[in-house]
C-alpha cells in the first residue's frame, strides 16, 4: 500500500511542472498526422487564456476540434506534450472551432456522415474518469476511436476534474456537478439527429453516468433506454457494487446492450477502494464475482487476461495492442452497439476468440500467439 502511494506521489512531482490543461493548436499538424474529429461538451470554466481547466461553469460549452494521430502510433499507446508538441510523435490539435448552436451541430453531425459514407447517424459520446484534463481527454478519445476504426461520429464530454493525482476529492464533487452538464449534452446529441446514441464512460466517469441516467430516469421513467438506443459500457467503473445496484434498481428500464469491463489486477481501484475503508478493496471494476449482479441484464466482461500488455492497469480496453487487435480484427464494431442480439461479445469478437463464464463474468482469453499490431 505505501509503495503505490509513494507512486502517486512521485506522479504529482512529475506533473506538477507542467500546465496539463494548456492546449496548443498546431494547424500544420493535419499535413503529418491522421485527422479525426472529437466534438466536445464541457462544463469547465474557460481561463482567461482560453483554455479550460478545473473550474466549474453552469453553461454548456459545445465545440469541435480536430486531433491528429502522429504516423509513428501504434494502437494502445497515447504520446502527447502539454508544451510544444511535435506532431510527428504526438498526438495534438490542429483546429478548434466552436459550436454555437444544436442546429449547427446537426449540420456538422450530417457533413462528417456523409463525407465517411456511414449508413447511419451514429454517435458516441465518452466520457472520462478522474485526474483528467480537457486536452486529454480529447488526445484518448481520438486514440481509443483510432484504434478501433470506431464509426460514426464522437462527442467527448469533458467534466471539471481537477486534473491533478491529489485532486480525487475535489473530483468526487465535481463528477456530482457533472450530472446536468451530461444530461444535457446527450438531449442536445439526440436533438442534433442522432439516430443511434452509444454512452461510453471510464472509471469515475461510470459514476457520473450512473447518477445521471438515475437522475434522468427518476425525472422521465424509460428515458435512459429509449435515448441510449446503442446501449451503455462501463470501463474500469470506479463505483461501489452496493450503489450501482441501487442506482440500477431505480432505472425503469435498463439500456441495452450494458456491459461492464473489469480487471482484477486494476491496482488504482484496489487503492480506491481501501481509501473508503473497504478491506478486499474491491470497486465494481475489479470485482472477482459478479454472481450479484446476475439478476441485470448487464453482461460484464473481464479483461484480466490482457492487463500484461496493457499500458495501464486501469484502462485496459484503450492501452492493451493485444485487445485493440483482436476488437479491430473482428471488423464488426459497426455492430456493437447494434440491435440488441444475445450477447454482446458475440459481436465485436471474432468466432474463433475464446470466451469462458465463469463467477457471473465473461471472460475473454488472451491468445498465446503474438497478435498483429
Amino acid at each position: 500500500m505505501i509503495k503505490h502511494v509513494l507512486a502517486i506521489c512521485m506522479a504529482v512531482l512529475l506533473t506538477g511542472c507542467a500546465d496539463r490543461d494548456l492546449m496548443p493548436i498546431l494547424p500544420d499538424a493535419v499535413q503529418v498526422g491522421t485527422p479525426l474529429t472529437v466534438f466536445a461538451t464541457t462544463t469547465r470554466e474557460m481561463e482567461p487564456d482560453g483554455t479550460f481547466g478545473f473550474g466549474r461553469s453552469d453553461q454548456l460549452q459545445m465545440m469541435e476540434l480536430t486531433v491528429t494521430i502522429p504516423p509513428t502510433h501504434s494502437p494502445g499507446e497515447l504520446s502527447y506534450r502539454h508544451k510544444n508538441p511535435d506532431p510527428h510523435k504526438n498526438f495534438a490539435i490542429a483546429a478548434e472551432h466552436p459550436v454555437a448552436s444544436v442546429a449547427e451541430l446537426r449540420s456538422r453531425f450530417i457533413r462528417e456522415q456523409q463525407e465517411n459514407n456511414w449508413p447511419l447517424r451514429e454517435v458516441t459520446i465518452f466520457v472520462h474518469g478522474y485526474n483528467s484534463t480537457h486536452p486529454e481527454t480529447a488526445y484518448r478519445a481520438a486514440q481509443m476511436a483510432h484504434d478501433v476504426d470506431l464509426p460514426g461520429s464522437l462527442v467527448m464530454y469533458s467534466w471539471p476534474s481537477r486534473g491533478r493525482a491529489f485532486g480525487y476529492a475535489y473530483d468526487i464533487d465535481s463528477m456530482l456537478f457533472a450530472r446536468d452538464g451530461l444530461e444535457e449534452t446527450i438531449r442536445r446529441v439526440k436533438r442534433a439527429g442522432a439516430q443511434r446514441i452509444i454512452l461510453v464512460a471510464h472509471s469515475m466517469g461510470s459514476a457520473l453516468t450512473m447518477e445521471m441516467l438515475r437522475q434522468a430516469d427518476l425525472h422521465d421513467p424509460g428515458w435512459a433506454a429509449r435515448t441510449l438506443n446503442g446501449g451503455v459500457m462501463l470501463i474500469s467503473p470506479d463505483l461501489d457494487v452496493d450503489l450501482f445496484e441501487s442506482q440500477m434498481a431505480d432505472l425503469r428500464t435498463v439500456p441495452q446492450p450494458f456491459a461492464v469491463m473489469v480487471s482484477e489486477k486494476d491496482r488504482i481501484l484496489n487503492i480506491s477502494g481501501r481509501l473508503r475503508g473497504t478491506n478486499q478493496g474491491e470497486r465494481l471494476g475489479n470485482i472477482k464475482s459478479a454472481d450479484r449482479l446476475e439478476k441485470w441484464p448487464i453482461e460484464v466482461i473481464d479483461l484480466t487476461a490482457f492487463n500484461a500488455d496493457a499500458a495501464s492497469g486501469h484502462f485496459v480496453a484503450a492501452t492493451s495492442p493485444s485487445l485493440l487487435a483482436v476488437l479491430r480484427s473482428a471488423g464488426n464494431v459497426s455492430r456493437v452497439f447494434g440491435p440488441v442480439d444475445p450477447s454482446l461479445l458475440q459481436q465485436i469478437l471474432p468466432q474463433s476468440q475464446k470466451v469462458v463464464n465463469t463467477q457471473g463474468k465473461l471472460m475473454i482469453e488472451r491468445q498465446q500467439r503474438r497478435e498483429n499490431r
